[in-house]
């Protein structure tokens, strides 16, 4: 009888919770709509479970680790230093997964006006923003609040647009109008920086510099703008729960509000925001190709109840059109010692088989061990 009894109360819990999903969904305000409505605590929606202690980072900054800031100046002209250059991002690639990167070459006023872009459209007139917002990730543009808030665990405090600017871009007619020049900018001088860190990891693995660049890993360029409003009770929930990412490669463009941590020798370290620095991080598919070289880190950004705080993250991850291109572990790097750790897969096969699981606090990437 009891067993009857709780079976049932589950149920009605889970209908409950599928009932504020949709509610909440159905606004199409997103999670600002939820603060400039007043709210004064966090909905159930998106309160972590008590027993998801893995998805829970530190917040508290700690001292005795920093995410290694890498000075790219003058790494094209002077051979040792570029030697140098190559050496710092393969050790931070095997041991972080994540590295700073300062003198870059994209102007900090197409940063700060990047970062102006995603404001403007996450503050202006809710009425303006519901014309974009949807569930259908095959719109050239897509706004919408959680991409798995119907499988996760716990929503995420925060909204997102998106678009993929890579292989086929949008026309600039289907960009909304406060951000449309800036996204089209940034695009092509994150997409030049992209090819270029590519040729420096390829070097870090002791490639032929060309080689994750003649294989496609920059083909594909998604931009994800996230904007975390202010939360009444930050302690309760998660700015972005617990993930790797999902591509080659992130080049992730954050305010100065600061969140953003990551997963390091089991301690979760700020990652600091650095004026004119851009974050780079190594994404679950060259973790595969690298075959284990080079680590996709874990990582999550906390909520806070000061100020909102907006990023952009560039996903270099491929052509998904190419739906028969196969990645896996490159030859290069096999040994007695060191076999193909993974099976060959398909973009599309991982992101998909990624989205399908959502940020549950698991890597997708045990799903495709040889």
């Amino acid at each position: 009888m009891e067993a009857m009894t709780g079976a049932m109360e589950s149920a009605a819990s889970k209908l409950d919770r599928a009932r504020e999903l949709r509610a909440f969904d159905d606004t199409k305000a997103g999670v600002k709509g939820l603060v400039d409505a007043g709210v004064v605590n966090v909905p159930q929606i998106f309160v972590l479970p008590h027993d998801n202690t893995k998805n829970v980072t530190g917040g508290t900054a700690k001292v005795n680790f920093t995410v290694p800031v890498i000075d790219l100046q003058g790494v094209e002209n002077d051979s040792t230093l570029h030697q140098e250059i190559v050496d710092r991002i393969r050790h931070a690639s095997e041991t972080w997964g994540f590295f700073q990167v300062v003198n870059h070459g994209i102007p900090v006023g197409v940063l700060e006006e990047m970062l102006r872009g995603v404001r403007r459209f996450n503050e202006q007139d809710v009425e303006v923003k519901k014309q974009f917002y949807t569930r259908d990730v095959t719109r050239k543009f897509v706004f919408n609040s959680n991409f798995d808030l119907y499988s996760a665990p716990a929503a995420n405090w925060r909204d997102t647009f998106f678009c993929f600017m890579a292989p086929t871009p949008p026309q600039p007619q289907e960009l909304p109008t406060s951000c449309r020049d800036i996204i089209i900018e940034y695009s092509k001088q994150v997409t030049k920086l992209g090819r270029f860190l590519f040729e420096l990891l390829s070097e870090a693995l002791n490639l032929n510099p060309n080689h994750l660049n003649d294989i496609g890993c920059a083909d594909g360029l998604g931009l994800l703008y996230h904007y975390y409003p202010p939360c009444p009770e930050p302690q309760l929930t998660l700015g972005a729960s617990t993930h790797t990412d999902i591509d080659f490669l992130t080049v992730l463009l954050q305010d100065h509000i600061g969140g953003l941590q990551v997963l390091y020798d089991n301690q979760w370290v700020d990652i600091p925001p650095v004026p004119g620095a851009l974050v780079v991080n190594i994404g679950d598919l060259l973790q595969l190709i690298s075959n284990d070289r080079f680590i996709s880190a874990e990582h999550g950004v906390l909520a806070n109840n000061v100020r909102s705080r907006v990023s952009v993250a560039c996903f270099f991850r491929g052509d998904m059109g190419k739906s028969d291109e196969l990645y896996g572990p490159i030859q290069e790097l096999f040994s007695e010692d060191n076999p193909p750790k993974y099976r060959a897969t398909t973009v599309k096969e991982y992101v998909s088989y990624y989205n399908t699981k959502g940020l549950d606090g698991t890597s997708a990437l045990l799903h495709f061990r040889a």
